[in-house]
């Protein structure tokens, strides 16, 4: 099963290609707005609105063997926990030996960003070879 954090993920036509070609399900979870597939391996899930309901829905059922794709990285987190693999859109993996260290940058970050309220956001934009990536190890991923 692949779980997708739907809201703002930029890769939802590549799981689906993906998914369809290995004959993997999907669940596109998110709090409304996305079109649904007509797609039979791929299921929307809408949520109540409300700040992380999307994860939680998520955290509560994803277990091993499941892929996560996700920024979100509290929810790779728990996930990861689980026995979960979790995949960012360029096609970060976040494992059990990295998700510390997610963790701790994220956090300063937050600190960073609250003591400076005019401090730019300073990331790199989603690229063609971040999409790319993200297909490839998705793939791999999902044939283990």
């Amino acid at each position: 099963m692949i779980y997708v954090d739907a809201d703002a993920c930029p890769v939802k036509a590549e799981v689906e290609q993906v998914a369809t070609r290995l004959k993997v399900s999907v669940k596109m979870v998110c709090n409304g707005g996305i079109r649904p597939s007509a797609n039979p391996l791929i299921e929307l899930v809408v949520v109540d609105a409300g700040p992380d309901l999307a994860d939680m829905w998520i955290a509560d059922r994803a277990t091993s063997g499941d892929v996560v794709i996700t920024t979100d990285i509290p929810l790779a987190a728990k996930v990861i926990e689980a026995g979960a693999s979790v995949l960012k859109p360029n096609g970060e993996s976040l494992t059990q030996a990295n998700i510390g260290n997610a963790l701790a940058t994220r956090d300063l970050m937050y600190d960073l960003r609250a003591a400076d309220p005019f401090r730019q956001g300073g990331g790199k934009g989603f690229s063609k070879a971040d999409r790319s990536r993200f297909l490839s190890v998705l793939d791999r991923l999902l044939q283990k």
